[in-house]
């Protein structure tokens, strides 16, 4: 009996230290509970137990999946070797396939630094304790760019409103120019997602420009930048295309390290994000950006979370578990229509 008393005793002190702890953080925002931002930056604060904190010996990092992975590994690589010389440490360019599958790496503690879509951004923050540092940029400003919509060029479509009842791509639902951007500013052009369309996911935005080409689409919400570098690199010819919608500038994919990172190794590491020149390469496929420009999450991300908010959307836990399944069964149907070609 006394035993037990031990025992139901020794749960209750460690329940209660655990809700202390949690007590002690005085303000989340929209940070998942194992997270704290008591200086109300919106992102999450670096760990006080230094037994949380982290020094890899191999830094692994990846870059968003919105083409193929193995493209950007090989853009990547003379950053990464750069990395490695100015860290000291084994570097490793971790390929992911989706979004959830990056956000849910970073979570775990698998990934500690990487590129993430502008959306997903978003969700990372909060699920994942991600801290944006940067966006590919100049001298003088960050990259931007904009949710386009394309159709064939010799299609009849010359507005949104033209494409009701058609066959229409978005990306996938955490996506903000693939899917966020459209279900908040569509509206206004008179076309309505989900009513005047059936929502159509093709998994990246290289699929969905593709699938225009093809037919399999009438036509695709896509971000600007993708479309111009497959354009670039002759994946396609800009020439078969319309672009017949274009948004305002929202930033680009923001790069992001790990929140329990150790303080004078995340500060190294940042200035050799920071110090670093794009090879003429690098350049090449990011539309002239030539370097990692500074960025706050909390004031360059504002109108990410402003078009996602006007569109009825979150980034907390249950609208990333819902967008995670949503995006999932996009993958899957996306595959089973492959496999039937």
């Amino acid at each position: 009996m006394k035993k037990v008393l031990l025992a139901v005793f020794g749960i209750a002190l460690g329940l209660s230290v655990q809700v202390q702890a949690q007590d002690a953080c005085k303000n989340r925002g929209d940070l998942d509970t194992q997270y704290c931002d008591d200086n109300k930056d919106m992102v999450a604060d670096t760990p006080r137990d230094p037994k949380k904190l982290k020094t890899p010996n191999t830094i692994v990092f990846t870059y968003t999946p919105v083409e193929d992975p193995a493209v950007y590994e090989k853009i990547f690589k003379p950053f990464t070797d750069h990395l490695a010389q100015c860290t000291k440490k084994r570097v490793v360019f971790f390929q992911v396939q989706s979004n959830a599958a990056e956000i849910e790496a970073m979570r775990s503690g698998r990934l500690h630094v990487g590129g993430f879509s502008t959306g997903p951004t978003a969700f990372a923050v909060n699920i994942a304790g991600a801290v944006p540092f940067a966006v590919k940029g100049y001298e003088k400003e960050f990259q931007g760019y904009n949710l386009i919509v394309v159709v064939k060029k010799d299609s009849p479509y010359k507005t949104l409103a033209d494409l009701k009842g058609k066959k229409f791509a978005h990306t996938s639902p955490s996506s903000n120019s693939g899917h966020m951007a459209p279900m908040a500013l569509f509206p206004k052009e008179g076309l309505n997602p989900g009513k005047d369309y059936n929502i159509l996911f093709s998994g990246k935005h290289d699929q969905s420009v593709m699938g225009v080409r093809s037919g399999d689409y009438d036509g695709a919400a896509v971000a600007s930048d993708v479309f111009y570098r497959m354009a670039t690199r002759g994946q396609i010819k800009e020439d078969e295309f319309r672009i017949i919608y274009k948004s305002s500038k929202f930033p680009t994919s923001s790069f992001a390290y790990a929140h329990d990172l150790e303080p004078s190794f995340r500060d190294q590491m940042l200035k050799c994000f920071y110090d670093y020149r794009f090879t003429d390469d690098m350049k090449k496929a990011f539309d002239g950006a030539d370097r990692f420009f500074p960025v706050s999450y909390q004031k360059d991300w504002a109108i990410v979370r402003q078009v996602a908010e006007s569109g009825g959307e979150k980034f907390n836990s249950a609208a990333y578990e819902r967008e995670t399944a949503r995006e999932a069964e996009a993958r899957k149907k996306a595959a089973e229509a492959k496999a039937k070609k």
